[in-house]
């Protein structure tokens, strides 16, 4: 493994919650790799239980088809150990191993598990996950109708007996080293037939590779065919400390059970980009809910990989667009001819002079009569070449003072104050442009009393039919529905379409048609 190796996701943890993330993750074409130490928890038991159509599937088993079924979807797999995980300052992640290697990747899921502590009774965990067990739904069923011993290590055992009681009628609670049951619960364990064993437990009894009994202090043997006990559940949480995450205490009815990745919705910590899942953070989770808890974390994981790649994607778009104009207004040659639209000459002639906004300026053709008539113009564009442009004709018009250039991606930002009048022509959706966004705000930049002009094509140039097929030319009335001028705030001036006279290529004077929205903001 080389340390330039990049994923999509780094899974910490190959067990049920580590590799149904990896395959969700893998099934969504991520590229993921799974950092598997070969530690599952659940390693000493005979068979995973309440899985439904995987009940009695050994562990083992379980564990080997998931690792196939990743792979076959184009994850990797490596057995190791990581030691360290470091967000870096490009907000990707990277991820050491005990070996020296390392890898990188923009999200993480960390399903390291949990690790049982066992009560300290000579013999009894080497009987762990086999005859020594704590959860019913887990192994009662493989244990039904048999004796039963409990060992009560805490405030939990009355339950833990009464809870066993629905598998056999032979169970008996064993006080070991926990405060013996009060009046009121050794009435309920009465009631149900659970016997109660005063004396601390030493050790177990163990025949032909089954349990047999457990062996009190004062040399009794108690006789039972599987013993519960309570462990204190320990998140294998130390490689999360690099990033600021610590384990806390979880708790259930006010028992303190052990601790745990604090979990939010889907895995989500508080770091961002990382989650986790399965016991690691829920601690009494079983092996189904740690699957499905891996594949929840996995999908909201890959939302967040799908919202950061189509910002990418914009981002690249919107460059592009300005690489485009930049390029189209870095040469030499002029573009237009200089003169001002004949819409914007027809419909702001008798307006009274003030601070106009010039949307998509160009070369400044429109800014420039704007500002020959009295009007303080602020010119905006994507391109500095053309805001450059914009400010030699301005120049050479002798109005330079009344016209400031400024580069907008209008998409990203948008000039601040109001204005009397706001000019938007021909500023049509190109390379995904949010021209409805773009214009919302413009409508906002009026300022009371000022007016609001959108002119745009009604449709392609009689010379080119297929022109402007990627892009949308809405009419006038959708332009004035996008607005979403607020009732009553508004008064439209005008909202139809127009025929103008147009040179085409060849020289020839042809007809066009274009649309205009003018509005005034009353209030």
């Amino acid at each position: 493994m080389a340390t330039e190796r990049y994923f999509d996701v780094v899974v910490v943890g190959g067990g049920a919650a580590g590799l149904g993330g990896a395959l969700t993750l893998a099934r969504a074409r991520r590229s993921v790799l799974v950092v598997d130490a070969g530690e599952p928890r659940n390693a000493p038991a005979a068979g995973v239980h309440g899985y439904l159509g995987h009940d009695g599937l050994p562990p083992a088993e379980l564990l080997a088809r998931g690792r196939a079924e990743v792979r076959g979807a184009g994850g990797e797999i490596v057995r190791g150990e990581v030691v360290g995980l470091r967000r870096r300052d490009t907000g990707d992640f990277e991820v050491s191993l005990a070996d020296g290697s390392s890898v990188s990747a923009a999200r993480l899921l960390v399903a390291t598990g949990l690790v049982d502590e066992l009560p300290e009774v000579p013999g009894l965990a080497r009987r762990w996950g086999a005859d020594v067990l704590h959860c019913p739904y887990c192994h009662g069923w493989e244990v039904r109708d048999e004796p039963i011993g409990v060992l009560a290590t805490g405030p939990m055992a009355v339950h833990q007996a009464l809870l066993w009681r629905q598998w056999s009628e032979d169970v008996t609670l064993l006080e070991h080293t926990a405060p013996g049951p009060d009046d009121a619960e050794r009435e309920r364990l009465a009631a149900r037939g659970v016997a109660v064993v005063p004396g601390e437990v030493t050790g177990v009894e163990v025949s032909g590779d089954r349990l047999s009994g457990v062996r009190l202090a004062d040399g009794r043997v108690v006789p039972c065919r599987a013993l519960v006990v309570a462990p204190r559940f320990t998140a294998r949480a130390e490689v999360l400390a690099g990033l600021g995450l610590e384990p806390v205490a979880q708790e259930r009815g006010g028992v303190v059970l052990g601790s745990g990745v604090e979990p939010g919705a889907a895995g989500a910590t508080g770091v961002p980009g990382v989650r986790v899942a399965g016991n690691v953070s829920d601690i009494v989770g079983q092996v189904v809910g740690s699957v499905a808890a891996g594949v929840q974390a996995a999908a909201a994981l890959n939302a967040e990989l799908v919202e950061a790649d189509t910002e990418r994607a914009v981002a690249a778009q919107r460059a592009a667009v300005r690489a485009y104009w930049e390029d189209r207004y870095g040469g030499g040659d002029r573009i237009w001819t200089g003169d001002p639209n004949a819409t914007l000459v027809r419909e702001v002639a008798e307006l009274v002079p003030g601070s106009a906004l010039d949307l998509g300026c160009g070369e400044g053709g429109d800014a420039v009569w704007l500002a020959a008539r009295g009007w303080r113009v602020t010119a905006v564009d994507v391109s500095e070449n053309a805001v450059a442009r914009v400010a030699g004709a301005a120049a050479e018009a002798g109005v330079a003072g009344r016209v400031e250039g400024q580069r907008h991606d209008l998409a990203e930002s948008f000039p601040e104050g109001e204005f009397d009048l706001v000019s938007a022509h021909f500023l049509h959706t190109w390379g995904g442009m949010p021209r409805e966004r773009i214009l919302r705000r413009a409508a906002e930049a009026v300022a009371p009393g000022g007016v609001l002009l959108v002119v745009g094509h009604q449709g392609p140039p009689p010379w080119d039919p297929e022109a402007h097929a990627e892009v949308h030319l809405p009419t006038a009335e959708e332009v004035l529905g996008s607005l979403e001028l607020a009732p009553g705030r508004w008064e439209v001036l005008r909202c139809g379409p127009h025929e103008r006279e147009q040179r085409a290529p060849d020289g020839a004077v042809v007809t066009r048609t274009d649309n205009a929205v003018k509005v005034r903001r009353v209030r």
